[in-house]
């Protein structure tokens, strides 16, 4: 009897994936708020430079909002259901923020402006790891790296998270039981960075056989310019033969 072919609902989770390492930023489609800051080194603080959320700090300084790390579960969920458009980038303490120059502050407008630095995305004052900007018209998320390695400690804490949820044995605010359930490590993800660098789409389910294991789809999609036109084109694209599979178990 021939293989039924998967369709998009019999997979866990679709990510797409374009990273650009000599500029030092990732390009994302599937991909929330709340799963980045979960799956990455933890943030202390955002200085939000576009956004919606109205429980923020005020900064005199540079007249910017910010979000503490003590408000940081009630702006990741206000932030899910506000659907806008977020930029922001990470800092330490308020008192570098009020060390920014006019220049520095022109830079952060200009990054949240054109989703584009107009120097360097990261900023030695402020002590950033990263440079945020989504769009909910582009389904996208792009995010400047300080160290581009993080993309794949991302996605395998993401993934692992995601298989955790499926074995029972954990959640995304308790990171716990992680030895009880298959898992990916960032060094595995890192030696399929070529397949990163074109574009790609990593598709994560549940084998069949044998239990409590496994697989991630990868498909190269150096043709879609847009993130938002995979999801118009998944059945399609999920019909064609994957260009490679990592097992997890």
């Amino acid at each position: 009897m021939a293989k039924k072919m998967k369709s998009a609902e019999d997979f866990m989770h679709h990510l797409y994936i374009h990273m650009n390492d000599v500029e030092h930023f990732v390009i994302y489609s599937g991909l929330t708020l709340k799963e980045f800051m979960v799956s990455v080194e933890p943030v202390k603080n955002v200085l939000l430079l576009k956004h919606a959320y109205d429980n923020g700090s005020f900064n005199m300084h540079t007249q910017f909002d910010f979000v503490t790390i003590e408000d940081m579960r009630d702006f990741l969920k206000k932030e899910s259901d506000l659907k806008k458009d977020l930029c922001w980038v990470d800092f330490t303490t308020e008192k570098n923020i009020n060390t920014l120059t006019p220049l520095e502050q022109a830079e952060l407008l200009y990054f949240s402006h054109k989703r584009e630095p107009l120097a360097s995305p990261f900023f030695n004052k402020l002590q950033n790891r990263y440079a945020y900007y989504s769009s909910v018209t582009d389904k996208m998320t792009k995010v400047y790296y300080r160290f581009i390695g993080d993309s794949e400690i991302l996605v395998s804490n993401l993934f692992n998270q995601m298989i955790r949820d499926k074995e029972g044995v954990g959640s995304f605010w308790r990171r716990k039981n992680k030895n009880n359930s298959p898992t990916i490590d960032p060094s595995t993800l890192r030696q399929y960075r070529p397949f990163a660098k074109e574009g790609a789409l990593l598709s994560l389910y549940k084998l069949d056989k044998p239990n409590s294991h496994y697989a991630i789809e990868i498909r190269v999609l150096s043709d879609y310019d847009y993130p938002d036109e995979v999801w118009d084109d998944l059945d399609e694209i999920l019909k064609q033969g994957y260009d490679e599979l990592i097992q997890i178990s």
